[in-house]
């Protein structure tokens, strides 16, 4: 028997006041995939994005995971079915630490009827699991509006990673990176697909989609206009795609 995508979409719709945002977009996407998310601004990635993560519902169409139907009313729905969101203010508490900024919502606790936090135990986690993502730190106690970006963008990949993220969707990752915290994170994106996790990736950047995705999906005006192996195409076509539309 088949394994059915982890997610699928039929015919989503997204419509605002008359205006299609997103028109009859179905995708499949295997377990295990880094995808690529690409078009010019108004396509429809984020309109997309915000249905997968639950911050938007569909005007018609369906979605579903593992094969079954779903429908998210509000982010929280989206994490309950492991899917994780990382739009591009990162959304971290500037005034926390690290390890609090990744425990933020999942904390441990020492005592739970008296809510004594489990400090010890959750920094030790926090090391532990920067470690074996190959995320490096000052310190697991470093406040995040001391880091760089690269570091907070770890910071938020390592949050998701503690909160069981099967799914996990970024918004232009690497769009405020030098070239260096651009490498590690690619790299970073690369140790998630190793653990299984399903990776979309919203990018303008090229070279870093055709780096590291499987598959680009383009969009243009809301709809899907192509659905392509990264091994057989190349960033000219996929330019094309993204000017052009369908040929």
């Amino acid at each position: 028997m088949q394994t059915p995508p982890i997610v699928e979409t039929v015919g989503l719709s997204k419509y605002f006041k008359g205006v299609v945002a997103l028109d009859q977009v179905s995708i499949s996407i295997t377990a295990g995939q880094v995808v690529g998310l690409v078009g010019d601004n108004g396509a429809g990635k984020s309109t997309l994005v915000k249905i997968l993560s639950g911050d938007l519902e569909p005007s018609a169409g369906q979605m579903l995971l593992n094969g079954e139907p779903v429908h998210f009313r509000h982010p929280r729905d989206a994490k309950k079915n492991q899917i994780e969101t990382i739009y591009q203010d990162l959304a971290l508490c500037e005034n926390l630490n690290i390890m609090e900024n990744v425990f933020l919502g999942h904390e441990s606790y020492r005592n739970p009827f008296l809510r004594l936090l489990d400090r010890r135990r959750m920094y030790s986690e926090t090391a532990q699991l920067l470690k074996g993502l190959g995320i490096r730190v000052p310190s697991t106690r470093e406040l995040v509006m001391n880091l760089s970006g690269g570091q907070r963008q770890a910071t938020a990949l390592a949050r998701v990673a503690k909160a069981g993220a099967k799914i996990v969707i970024l918004d232009e990752p690497t769009a405020a990176l030098g070239v260096n915290e651009t490498r590690n994170l690619l790299d970073l994106v690369m140790r998630f697909k190793e653990q299984g996790k399903t990776i979309i990736i919203i990018s303008h950047e090229m070279r870093d989609v055709f780096e590291v995705t499987d598959r680009i999906i383009v969009l243009k005006r809301g709809e899907l206009v192509a659905d392509k192996f990264t091994a057989e195409t190349d960033p000219d076509e996929i330019v094309r795609y993204i000017i052009r539309g369908r040929e």
